[in-house]
């Protein structure tokens, strides 16, 4: 047996700051990384083409890093429960080394990795999640449970010290002539485009792939927008936010990378203001954290509500109204700016996410997971736990102490619209008409009718009432 090691890439696609990668490298120069095309992830019906896009960038940049190092990126395609073990069999690798994940699939994908390589005498070290700042089992509340609620995770969470960024891979060992010519046996292939995956994305992309680009998004948001981020990141026209989500999903940009950042630019400013809007995005870092601990520790909410009364909620799942929203047809100008934007760009805003995630399952009283599905389908940095945990905390069905939070899409458009910028952009029919109509959305029927834009599908203040009526209902019966 030689002294290579396989390092498998999940959600970890960078070989800066990757705690395991680190640790496989201070054993061994003979390196080799490898990442398996899942078909049991590429084929599933909640997969976006833009986040496929996306994803091959990231694996053509990481492939380009390995080989500047010495080293070299190994694409197979598969089960990765039998493709990787005949990969590290076939190539004689003393060990595998991987990220631990905190997503169900992968948790039960990991375990049955172990057992089959173990099968095979291969050495297999999972190292502890690479992709947070603490694991799940280290914040926990006095009677060592898990958080259930998010204001006392931030407390302990923010009160603990946070790792150091790991050294990059360098100066590795990739593989001999003999063993280049092994991989041929073992399904090993180049690096396939999207569309030979299935998918096909013409748009362009939010942020470009690698961690070159994620590197700068990150410089130029704490240059300055991070200073003002409290509140520029509730204005959907304002570039206020970090638009990291993607990088941080697949792991292009190491987590530590970024709090360090955060803190870096902590030290460097000078007001109140901008102290509150560094830890206000630092809040948000926990928030991403929060949703991971909780998706480790209950995984049935991945399927489910985590409140009782929302475990047989009586939703309408009007089909109709469904598409109406999907296409940003609802005659509510915010709500279908927002979805237009998703459709168009593969991303939305965080506030605007809140306000079609309440307005579809408020609204149209329309089961989240409706909403939550179609989202995955959509959005570039799709990620189940951020997803999933804010559905649940737009439904009222999750961990959240204030479970009736109804966003009127009027007040939120003329609070965080306000000259209606936004929605010009993206409902084209509505450029043409005074901003007040188009941010409280009082457009005569006539007007809609002149310009192309439709008759709101349902009206805000009937449906608000209708919800909490069912929603104390609910609660009785429960």
């Amino acid at each position: 047996m030689s002294d290579l090691i396989l390092f498998w890439h999940r959600r970890d696609l960078r070989i800066t700051d990757n705690t395991g990668l680190a640790l496989a490298r201070q054993r061994t120069p003979q390196v080799v990384g490898v990442f398996c095309l899942d078909p049991q992830i590429l084929k599933g019906d909640d997969i976006a083409a833009v986040r496929v896009k996306y994803l091959i960038g990231c694996l053509q940049d990481l492939r380009d890093r390995y080989l500047q190092a010495g080293s070299q990126l190994l694409i197979v395609y598969g089960n990765p429960v039998v493709k990787i073990p005949e990969l590290a069999t076939g190539l004689g690798a003393k060990a595998v080394y991987w990220n631990w994940d905190v997503e169900p699939y992968a948790q039960k994908r990991d375990r049955a990795m172990l057992a089959a390589l173990q099968e095979k005498g291969i050495e297999t070290i999972g190292v502890n999640w690479d992709q947070l700042l603490h694991s799940p089992d280290e914040i926990c509340t006095g009677a060592a449970s898990p958080y259930t609620v998010y204001g006392p995770f931030w407390k302990n969470w923010s009160s603990k010290p946070k790792a150091k960024v790991v050294a990059a891979f360098r100066d590795g060992k990739g593989l001999s002539a003999d063993q280049l010519e092994k991989v041929r046996d073992y399904g090993v292939i180049a690096l396939p485009s999207s569309e030979d995956l299935g998918f096909s994305w013409d748009g362009e992309l939010v942020i470009a792939p690698g961690e070159d680009a994620a590197q700068k998004r990150l410089e130029e948001f704490c240059q300055r927008a991070i200073y003002e981020y409290e509140p520029e990141r509730n204005f959907p026209y304002t570039d206020g936010t970090s638009q990291l989500s993607a990088p941080l999903k697949f792991g292009v940009l190491g987590i530590r990378q970024v709090w360090e950042a955060t803190e870096t630019a902590m030290s460097a400013s000078r007001s109140d203001e901008a102290q509150n809007s560094i830890r206000t995005y630092q809040q948000e870092l926990a928030w991403r954290e929060f949703y991971q601990h909780v998706m480790y520790h209950f995984p049935e909410l991945a399927d489910g509500p985590y409140r009782q009364p929302f475990k047989d909620f009586p939703w309408d799942n009007n089909e109709k109204y469904f598409q109406a929203w999907c296409a940003g047809e609802t005659g509510y100008p915010i709500v279908d700016a927002a979805m237009r934007q998703l459709n168009t760009t593969g991303w939305m805003h965080n506030r605007c996410r809140m306000i079609v995630a309440s307005f579809l399952t408020k609204d149209l009283m329309i089961d989240w997971r409706w909403g939550e599905k179609y989202f995955m389908q959509h959005l570039i940095d799709g990620d189940l736990s951020a997803n999933n945990g804010g559905w649940q905390w737009s439904a009222s069905s999750g961990m959240d102490p204030k479970p009736l939070r109804i966003f009127n899409p009027a007040s939120q458009a003329q609070k965080f619209d306000p000259d209606g910028e936004y929605i010009r952009t993206w409902v084209e029919e509505l450029r043409s008409l005074d901003t007040e109509y188009i941010v409280t959305g009082k457009i005569t029927p006539l007007e809609r009718r002149a310009v192309g834009y439709p008759q709101p599908i349902v009206d805000h203040q009937v449906q608000q009432k209708l919800f909490k009526e069912r929603y104390q209902k609910q609660k009785q019966t429960d």
